[in-house]
């Protein structure tokens, strides 16, 4: 997630410091770039919901703050959109702004929504990170999975929990060397 924030965030601040003439080509690719990452932000959300991840010790809390970014993204998904009706409003009304001042700033407020949603994935990343570093903490949510496998309407996946693989940091090391996923 971090790579793909960090880009989008970068593509959107590139477009803001260009000349916007032609506002929904030259922000309408973004636009869709980053309401294309909120949808698998979304799918990503839906699944490990159903998943053993849910089970997990903090794995409500997590999927809380998981959604919280996920809104981050789709927020800065319609900032990018409002910008480019802003800036076209000009065709609409007579008393709309001409310059790409107004659409500079939903863009600027588009980039510090994606800085949130990376700051929360990241938060969430390091907490499950720390978690997975731990033999105990690991056993722990074991045990969690597999009384939630055994509870009747309770619905996880057969695998190993999702978390790891969709939110871990990969460079995350502890004392005893790097933290291993799989």
């Amino acid at each position: 997630m971090a790579p793909t924030l960090k880009a989008l965030r970068e593509e959107v601040e590139s477009v803001r410091a260009g000349e916007m003439a032609k506002p929904l080509r030259e922000i309408g690719p973004t636009a869709i770039r980053v309401q294309e990452f909120a949808m698998q932000c979304t799918q990503q959300a839906l699944v490990l919901s159903t998943s053993q991840y849910a089970a997990m010790k903090g794995g409500h809390e997590n999927l809380a703050k998981l959604v919280e970014a996920t809104t981050q993204v789709s927020l800065a998904a319609t900032l990018c959109t409002f910008a480019i009706h802003r800036r076209t409003e000009v065709l609409l009304y007579e008393d709309a702004d001409e310059t790409p001042a107004a659409s500079r700033s939903r863009l600027s407020e588009a980039t510090e929504e994606l800085d949130r949603a990376a700051k929360t994935y990241s938060r969430l990343a390091q907490r499950l990170s720390y978690r997975l570093a731990s033999f105990a903490a690991r056993r722990e949510d074991q045990q969690l999975i597999a009384r939630a496998a055994d509870s009747p309407g309770v619905t996880t996946a057969p695998t190993e929990p999702a978390a790891p693989t969709a939110l871990a940091v990969p460079h995350a090391h502890t004392a005893s060397g790097p933290v291993r996923t799989r």
